[in-house]
């Protein structure tokens, strides 16, 4: 065996050993990660969702806002901070179930557990919905922002525009959907027509 043989078989061993580290690791806490994507799911279907809706429909769903910032007469501003309680999970002698959580947190990163959402209200109507913070978790983006958003998609109101489902929907785990304009409402102006009556002008000499 040459050298380069050598050093090429032990580089792709080493390759192979730290997938399968990786892997060995995500196994036991698939149903957390997956958790997370279904979350992601969620909270970016909620951008497309509830583009339209009025703001007393919001308040119903989502809750009263922490904060109101009021741009002008026609643009405020609902925001959201929500915080998620993620119970901790001791280890067991034949099992150390948080030490793995722990380390596939360090490996791809996600254990965010805040969220803020700002709902832009354009003449009570929702234009935007962006979110920040440390707001990822495993799998997917943003995913920490359910807790927001996720009972106006459990339960939708009659404002919010329907969003079709599917893997092969508008919507993506990994990140935000572009947002969509309002939807126009159709509106009719009836014209009343008035007739007053002719009156004669005094003549004055």
């Amino acid at each position: 065996m040459t050298v380069e043989t050598h050093r090429s078989n032990h580089l792709f061993h080493t390759f192979l050993s730290r997938i399968g580290g990786v892997c060995i690791v995500l196994l036991p806490v698939g149903g957390l990660a997956g958790c997370g994507y279904t979350d992601s799911r969620t909270a970016h279907r909620a951008q497309l969702a509830m583009i339209g809706m009025n703001s007393t429909d919001v308040q119903s769903c989502v809750g009263i806002p922490d904060k109101i910032k009021k741009i002008d007469d026609h643009v405020q501003i609902f925001e959201y901070s929500r915080t998620l309680n993620i119970p901790s999970t001791n280890d067991s002698t034949l099992f150390p179930l948080q030490t793995l959580v722990n380390l596939t947190e360090t490996a791809v990163g996600g254990a965010g557990k805040t969220c803020v959402a700002d709902i832009r209200i354009e003449d009570d109507k929702v234009v935007d919905l962006h979110y920040s913070g440390d707001d990822d978790e495993i799998i997917g983006s943003d995913g920490v922002c359910s807790i927001v958003t996720r009972g106006c998609v459990r339960k939708p109101v009659a404002s919010m525009r329907h969003v079709r489902r599917g893997p092969l929907g508008p919507i993506s785990a990994f990140h935000s959907p572009r947002t969509p304009p309002v939807p126009e409402e159709a509106t009719q102006v009836q014209a009343t027509q008035v007739t007053v009556p002719a009156t004669n002008a005094a003549t004055v000499k």
